[in-house]
């Protein structure tokens, strides 16, 4: 399938890439805002520069704060979170712009990226977002709110969440071309060079046959989220075209336009929808300066998945 996409939150088709976002602390109240000058989730125009700040890196941006009734939890299964999103004047926002059949997305991922969650909160009369999250292996986490608030620009804020418990950090998984979810397997091919459109597509298939019923999730046969290693940098992707436009296929394949701003490693979570159910597909994506992504005739021992000596995907 030859649909791209176009970098940056939640707004399908616009021009975007790769985001570089530094770790950010947990803040409960405004913070200064950064420069006006940078897009801060590159929902409406390219970020490839690597002195653009990107979504997520603050709590607070362009007269808004994303504030969380409390930046600490108990390990759980089933946590409540309540948040609210505030304007300049500090009252909660309370109207939002609907963007992939939703007012707000939001994104949760523990820090060394081995536990991720894609969740949509229920907005209050007050302006406070509740939602229970899967809490369950303790760490410290990111919560990403991705929204648009009504008469306002695409935003994505970001804040800490701390998870009291046992800890388990564990090593970003090495790059591999083939992952499997379920009886599900998702093949990730494409070359990724910074600096660069790539192309690269994640065809999904079962029992080795390809699936081409892919139902809509969030107006897409795709969703994708993509964090550096490093920093945390957020990015949010969407396949270009939609379910039921006559030239988007429903499968097996779903492609996506991907600008690297820089190497190092990036870690790809692939939400798809078949049967009724949505699954995750998790990928390591190593990205280094002028190399081919990933050599699909390579082969993992551990896993029998397949990986080019340099990790990248291909």
């Amino acid at each position: 399938m030859n649909a791209t996409i176009k970098f940056g939150g939640f707004t399908l088709g616009l021009a975007a890439v790769f985001g570089i976002a530094l770790a950010a602390g947990a803040t409960i109240g405004p913070e200064p805002t950064e420069p006006a000058a940078h897009d801060s989730n590159a929902h409406g125009a390219a970020q490839g520069e690597d002195h653009a700040l990107p979504g997520g890196m603050m709590a607070t941006d362009r007269g808004y704060t994303l504030r969380l009734d409390t930046t600490r939890a108990t390990a759980a299964a089933n946590v409540p979170l309540r948040f609210t999103i505030l304007d300049r004047a500090g009252k909660p926002v309370t109207r939002y712009v609907r963007s992939h059949e939703k007012d707000l997305h939001l994104i949760v991922v523990r820090r060394d990226m081995a536990a991720f969650q894609h969740v949509h909160p229920v907005l209050g009369a007050d302006g406070t977002w509740s939602v229970p999250l899967d809490l369950s292996r303790a760490g410290d986490y990111r919560v990403f709110a991705d929204f648009t608030p009504q008469g306002g620009e695409n935003l994505t804020l970001g804040a800490d969440l701390l998870v009291a418990g046992i800890y388990d950090p564990q090593q970003l998984p090495a790059a591999i071309s083939t992952t499997n979810v379920g009886d599900y397997t998702v093949t990730l091919d494409g070359t990724v060079v910074p600096g660069r459109a790539s192309k690269v597509t994640l065809s999904v298939s079962r029992a080795g046959k390809p699936v081409t019923d892919l139902q809509p999730y969030l107006g897409a046969y795709g969703h994708l989220v993509a964090l550096r290693a490093a920093d945390l940098g957020y990015l949010h992707v969407h396949p270009e075209g939609h379910p039921g436009d006559g030239v988007t296929a429903a499968g097996p394949g779903i492609t996506f336009a991907v600008t690297a701003p820089s190497a190092g490693d990036y870690r790809l979570f692939l939400d798809f929808q078949h049967e009724g159910v949505v699954r995750t597909a998790e990928f390591t994506l190593a990205v280094a300066p002028g190399t081919p992504a990933v050599d699909a005739s390579s082969h993992n021992e551990h896993t029998g998945q397949q990986q080019a000596p340099d990790g990248h995907v291909h």
